[in-house]
């Protein structure tokens, strides 16, 4: 293991291990996120190849999103057990094993078999939790920007491969496309196999901007408790009102990114007669814009009230949603469109952690995010569906674009609603403002 060793020769540099683990995180967020995004560009050929429809290939892509939220909370536990390490070797080689096997399949059950459930679990133990528990684990001091950092990673991986692939399943055909996907899957899994490390103080470091090395408080229970935590810990915050409104906006942010424009975006774009390297282009262009913006919402979450924050990223979110379809799909209307809606593609997140955070606590915080997380994904399987049955049943992909549109400015008022936090708060108390 180079990692003691390398800690020990960046401290001396005045450079916490900590920056390493986050480069990591970010390498694999940003991976794991590309075969996320991958279905995006591969409905069309494979419409095309085995004739099924919009609406059976969205029902596979669902069943992933859906996976991919509901195993937030559980993935928590499981790094708390089994150590972060551990868990994102087993979480990549399920997303690569998916992937490879994927190339064989000529039947829709495989589809929903491996593109569906093993890469939905596979997705699902490197998702935002990854990203919430490093960043809380690692960092005191910069919290904020490490987790718009990681957040970002994850929302560009997304979308800046898009292009990339779009252009290799064109000239070569889907199966190069997905080949690619598992090469940049190994590369990760060879990174986090040498430099990862699970706590600080594994590598003899306090977390960043404390002084003192925190002990690792002793694991207690069997693998049954990584069950049952969980959903102790959801009937334990579901008391909250505060967590029903983070759960809701969330669903909203999810219905209105990954199920919506992540899945369906690219045959939108087709309807108007758009190339699909010309759309996924677009969408990596919102990458580009999320980066940054993903990023300064880090920043702006140690500084601004987070309620505030959510309502302007909801409210511009809503208001380029509800543009979209006047944009008359042109170079210009869609790039007002990308760099609008981009810059808080998921914005969303490092305010709603700060919030979680506020009100569970540190401890908590990563459950109760995946929680919060697994309503993200919810919303995103329903629009990933009713994308594909809007397309399918009436011809047209603008009905689920229109009603995400809606759902964002409704969101944008909730987030209003949350309590201002104090230290007087606890779990199970109001926390909705009268």
């Amino acid at each position: 293991m180079i990692s003691s060793p390398l800690a020990a020769a960046l401290a001396r540099r005045n450079v916490h291990y900590g920056w390493v683990v986050v480069s990591v995180t970010f390498l694999t967020m940003l991976v794991t996120a590309a075969a996320v995004g991958a279905p995006g560009v591969l409905i069309v050929p494979l419409e095309k190849e085995f004739g099924w429809t919009t609406e059976q290939i969205a029902t596979a892509f669902s069943i992933r999103l859906l996976l991919f939220g509901l195993m937030g909370p559980f993935a928590a536990a499981f790094m708390n057990y089994f150590g972060v390490r551990k868990v994102v070797c087993v979480a990549l080689a399920l997303i690569a094993g998916g992937s490879f096997l994927s190339l064989g399949m000529t039947q829709i059950w495989q589809l929903i078999l491996l593109w569906g459930v093993v890469i939905g679990f596979g997705t699902g133990l490197t998702a935002m939790v990854l990203g919430a528990t490093v960043a809380t684990r690692w960092f005191t001091d910069r919290r904020g920007l490490v987790l718009g950092m990681l957040t970002a990673s994850s929302a560009t991986g997304q979308l800046a491969f898009m292009p990339l692939m779009a252009s290799i399943s064109e000239n070569y055909g889907w199966r190069a496309a997905t080949m690619m996907v598992c090469a940049l899957l190994a590369v990760a899994a060879a990174a986090v196999f040498l430099l990862m490390r699970d706590r600080p103080s594994d590598v003899g470091l306090p977390a960043y901007g404390e002084k003192d090395v925190a002990k690792t408080a002793p694991i207690t229970g069997g693998l049954l408790s990584l069950i049952i935590l969980p959903l102790a810990t959801l009937k334990e915050i579901s008391r909250s009102s505060t967590f029903w409104v983070l759960f809701a906006t969330f669903y909203i942010c999810g219905a209105s990114t990954n199920g919506l424009i992540q899945t369906h975006f690219v045959a939108l774009c087709g309807d108007y007669g758009l190339a699909a390297v010309t759309a996924a282009s677009v969408l990596a262009m919102m990458g580009f814009f999320d980066f940054f913006g993903t990023i300064g919402s880090g920043w702006l979450s140690d500084r601004v009230d987070n309620r505030w924050l959510l309502f302007w990223y909801y409210g511009l979110r809503g208001a380029s949603l509800l543009f979209l379809p006047y944009s008359n799909f042109s170079i210009y209307g869609l790039s007002l469109f990308a760099m609008f809606y981009g810059l808080d593609w998921i914005a969303t997140v490092p305010p709603t952690v700060k919030l979680a955070t506020d009100r569970f606590g540190r401890e908590k915080a990563g459950m109760v995010f995946g929680w919060v997380f697994a309503g993200h994904q919810l919303g995103a399987a329903s629009a990933a569906y009713g994308g594909g049955f809007a397309r399918t049943e009436y011809a047209s992909y603008l009905p689920a674009f229109f009603t995400a549109g809606i759902l964002c400015l409704i969101a944008a008022l909730l987030a209003l609603t949350i309590r201002k936090s104090s230290k007087d708060d606890r779990v199970g108390e109001p926390a909705i403002a009268h």
